[in-house]
């Protein structure tokens, strides 16, 4: 087998929010994506009930899952693996749940997730977000000099906001921005500007970011071409959230499309891909 790109769309993303009309069933939900062509879902594992209904669809469908978890100590992830090992999940995606201000502190954390990846054989993604342990772009490059290793799920929306990188980027942030997408093993995908974590794709002002946000996903799908085996599997979430993510007028509504900006995410992630791949790169 050669290596794969699996395209997945969040369920998070899949709210609505909205004071005029009721939420999609999740059975809905669920078909929307199986019919839009997604490679499979980002599943929360904290709430058994609901993962077991949905990975059921999505392996009725062979479809993948990713397994979100959000542990605020070590044995937290226990019951999650325990899950994943009665459920299955291609990976799970740890937003580690603390807010250490010191390394020190955060050091016997990653350790005893590592350790407990390890022993249950489960792929354990730790995620770039804000208000994390991973929340502050200079913290997590510390974290990866005490941690060289470590596999990352990249959701770099939040670096770009929470540094408020000058336009155009410069070169020292886009060094740093490579070392961290150098230990993805997944990638969450939205596009930010410097003000605002979620913009939508299609309106004009946008296109410098989308542009942006695109050179760093090829960085990082050749970075990770380079680093993983023949037959690995590369995970791409579409995670367009909902309000106060999502912009939204003073009406309360959205202002752009967010499930038809998923579905224009997912093609232009797999144009990229196939371009990468024919490339040989």
């Amino acid at each position: 087998m050669a290596q794969q790109l699996r395209v997945l769309q969040s369920l998070w993303a899949m709210e609505r929010r909205r004071a005029d009309a009721d939420e999609w069933p999740l059975q809905t939900q669920l078909e929307m994506i199986r019919d839009a062509g997604f490679d499979g879902a980002g599943v929360r594992f904290i709430d058994p009930d609901f993962a077991t209904e949905v990975t059921g669809f999505l392996r009725a469908h062979d479809m993948i899952w990713q397994a979100q978890c959000y542990p605020t100590s070590v044995d937290d992830l226990k019951p999650v693996l325990d899950l994943v090992a009665r459920l299955g999940a291609d990976h799970v995606n740890l937003q580690p749940n603390v807010r250490p201000r010191r390394l020190e502190d955060c050091i016997p954390l990653l350790e005893g997730w590592r350790r407990l990846s390890e022993r249950s054989g489960v792929a354990v993604h730790v995620e770039t977000h804000r208000d994390r342990m991973t929340t502050d772009l200079f913290f997590m490059l510390q974290l990866l000099d005490c941690f060289p290793d470590l596999r990352l799920t990249a959701d770099i929306s939040h670096y770009l906001v929470g540094r408020e990188f000058a336009w155009p980027v410069d070169d020292e942030n886009h060094r740093m921005m490579h070392r961290v997408l150098d230990n993805a093993w997944g990638i969450h995908g939205r596009i930010a500007s410097r003000e605002q974590v979620q913009i939508s794709l299609g309106f004009p002002q946008h296109q410098g970011w989308v542009e942006l946000f695109m050179g760093w996903w090829e960085y990082a799908i050749r970075s990770w071409r380079k680093r993983a085996g023949p037959d690995a599997v590369l995970t791409f979430l579409c995670e367009l959230g909902p309000p106060p993510y999502a912009i939204t007028g003073p009406d309360g509504a959205e202002l752009s499309d967010r499930w038809q900006d998923a579905l224009a995410l997912k093609a232009m992630v797999k144009t990229l891909w196939q371009r990468i791949e024919a490339e040989g790169a």
